[in-house]
This record gives C-alpha cells, structure tokens and sequence, in this order.
C-alpha cells in the first residue's frame, strides 16, 4: 500500500521523531551514541540533553562534530603546520613575545638579569650571556634622595662684583636634602675580546653621568637655594678576566677611565678638575644570595693651563680610593669606601653605606632604604678642602 503525504506531513512525523529521541536518552543518557563513520542524522540536540555523564557528553559532542567536517578533510596530525623539509622546523615560524623585560624570545632571561651570573657580570656584561646589548640605559650609582645632618659647610661662592658692594651670602642650616642622579650607557661593546659562547667574555666601553645636589629645603627666608651641584661625566673602557685568585676570589676587570667634575659655574665661582683613572675589581660569591666585591681606583689630575679652580685638591680628595661591597642576602648590602691622598700628611674620606630592601619586594625592586655617614674630605666640590662629618637617611634606587 502506497501512502502520499504533504511536506506539513513529513515536517510533523520528523518533529514527533525527534521529541521522542530526546525523551530516551534524558532516561537513559550514557547509552546514547552517535554513529562514528557517518553524519549524525539527529544533531547536537541529542548530546545537549545527556545531563549525568559529562564524560558521555563531551564523547557525543565530538562525534558530532566529526560528522560535520567534509567527506575529504585530512586527519588532525596532517593538518598542523607543514615542516620545512631543509630544516626541519615549522615552515611558519611561531613569534614568541617577551614578558615584562625578563625573558628574551628564546625564553632565557635578559642577559644583565640573569641571576646565574655574578653581581659584577651582571654589572658590567663582562660574558656574553650577561650582555643587554648598547645604547640602553641602566643605573650607575645609587639614584638617591636624602635628608642630611652636618656638622658645618663651606659658605656659598658670592660673586666677585657681589662682594666688592658689601653683599654677604645667606646663613644657611646644616640640615638639607641631598639628591643624586647617575646612569650610564655601554656605547660600544667586543673590540678587544669577545666570543660565541654565552660564557666568553666581551670588553666594552661605557658613558657614564652623574649628578649631586644639596637643597636647602628648609630655609624658606632666603628661597630654599640649591647650595651645591656637581656634575661628573664619564668614559669608562671596561675588560674583562676569570683570574682565579686565593681564597675563593676571581679577578673580574680591568679598566680605565677619564672624568670631569665641575659646579658648572665659570670664572671665579668655578670649582673644576680632569683625571684619568684606573679601575680593577674582584669579587668572592658565597653562596646564591651572597657575595663580596672590592674594587680599587688609583687616579691622575689631569694639569690644566690657566687658574687652578681647586689648588691641591688631589691631597684633599685623595689619589686613590678601594671599595668593598658584602651583599649579605638580596635584601641588605654593606659599603665600605676609603679614600687616601696616598701623602705623608694623610687626607681623605671613609663613607659606610648600609642600603636595605623593603621587607615586601627584596627580590623585583631596586627600591632601598638607604643609610650613609661620611667623614673626611670632598663630599662635594665646594667642600673639597673642608673636613666634614654628614649623615644621610633617605631612599635610593639601584642599577635597574
């Protein structure tokens, strides 16, 4: 017997097909199964309404969507990106892209913060794996701001024609702030030694600035005046070593330096010298948060032609100077730095530093409390030739 039927028909046989489907496998959900090697006839709707097997669910899904795909669609191990039969690497590379300045592309952390190297390596990118390249800007002395106590200062220059009319300078107190700036920048690097290795050493050339100040912040009645500033430029060729020394200790470098300090002031307000130096450093590791360092420079003035701006002013200051350095962990870090005019009559300065990270970050901030006492001579140029006692308290960043 043959039965004609009207599309309203089908479309109401096929509605009534699918409500009892779903009525079965809402009472019996993990047995539902969609065929593997054919299109799903029933659709997705038979897999939303398995409700207490997620495993069954998620089994059905995918089977569904296989049904989906194109009779001719190539396995999921074929369709990944072909490989480049020469090299045998993916022939569309994949960009990786750096997280916050600590990985490189290669997923190895940036060479100057890589913590596998020591503190002067770092420092200085003696080896190539400690290398973050020219021409990027990192600190060089602490940058620092300070409340400072003396015991006295030299008088502010006046000018000569201020003078001549009977001008005086402001009494000015013995409580200021001081604020130092300083970076530096390596504008050349391997022109002497280099290598390919991540462990081969690379000499380099560095230009170095550096900035101090001290405010009279609490002197409101004569204008809170900057008392002094000095600014010291610098070029330092910097080569590296692995000399293994007694004890423990290896020599890291060798260096040489030129410099310029000056106020920045002509004529007679001017205090102003040139010397060329020489720099070398060693350091002991004692453990992975722990190291020492001394570093020594002995230094030549350069003469000039004309008025000396500081007469003598190496046998205040000092020729000489050694700076030892205890990083007792990655929070607290001793200084020790001794200056000596290397003469019978004996000047120069001894400055103790101790800088301290904050308890909650010791380990991604170059944030440090920092407490300083200096004694002896040239804390600035215009001091140069006055015996002074300073203690500092403030806040400094370290190399970043």
């Amino acid at each position: 017997m043959t039965f004609t039927t009207s599309p309203l028909h089908r479309l109401l046989l096929a509605s009534g097909l699918l409500a009892a489907s779903l009525a079965q496998a809402q009472t019996a959900a993990p047995a539902v199964n969609l065929p593997a090697n054919r299109p799903s006839s029933l659709g997705w709707q038979v897999c939303q309404a398995i409700k207490n097997d997620n495993a069954a669910q998620l089994a059905c899904y995918e089977r569904w969507a296989d049904s989906q795909l194109p009779a001719n669609t190539p396995p999921a191990a074929l369709a990944a990106t072909p490989a480049d039969p020469a090299t045998g690497k993916p022939a569309t590379e994949v960009l990786l892209l750096p997280s916050l300045n600590t990985d490189a592309p290669d997923g190895k952390p940036i060479g100057c913060r890589n913590t596998q190297y020591s503190e002067l390596s770092r420092f200085w990118e003696l080896q190539r794996g400690s290398d973050c390249d020219t021409f990027a800007i990192r600190g060089y002395r602490p940058i620092s701001l300070a409340l400072v106590q003396s015991d006295g200062s030299n008088s502010p220059q006046v000018d000569e024609a201020l003078s001549n009319i009977g001008f005086k300078p402001p009494a000015l107190k013995k409580t200021e702030t001081k604020i130092q700036l300083s970076v530096r920048t390596k504008v050349a690097k391997g022109l002497l030694k280099s290598g390919d290795s991540d462990e081969d050493d690379q000499d380099s050339l560095w230009f170095g600035y550096s900035q101090q100040s001290y405010w009279q912040l609490f002197t409101p009645a004569v204008s809170r005046p900057f008392r002094a500033t000095d600014h010291e430029p610098e070029v330092i060729y910097i080569y590296p070593h692995q000399i293994a020394l007694p004890g423990g200790w290896q020599y890291r470098l060798s260096g040489l330096g030129l410099v310029h300090q000056s106020n920045g002031q002509s004529n007679l307000l001017s205090r102003s010298w040139n010397r060329t130096y020489l720099l070398g450093a060693a350091e002991k590791v004692l453990g992975p948060e722990s190291s020492l360092r001394l570093q020594g420079r002995i230094w030549d003035r350069l003469r000039e032609s004309g008025i000396d701006d500081n007469p003598g002013i190496e046998n205040y200051i000092g020729r000489a100077e050694l700076n030892a350095s205890w990083q007792v962990n990655k929070a607290n870090t001793l200084g020790l730095t001794l200056r000596h005019s290397l003469r019978s009559q004996a000047r120069g300065s001894t400055r103790i530093d101790w800088m301290m990270a904050p308890a909650d970050s010791p380990t991604y901030t170059g944030l440090r409390y920092h407490v300083q006492l200096f004694t002896g001579y040239g804390d600035s140029l215009l001091d140069y030739n006055k015996r002074r006692n300073v203690l500092s308290v403030g806040l400094s960043l370290v190399d970043w």
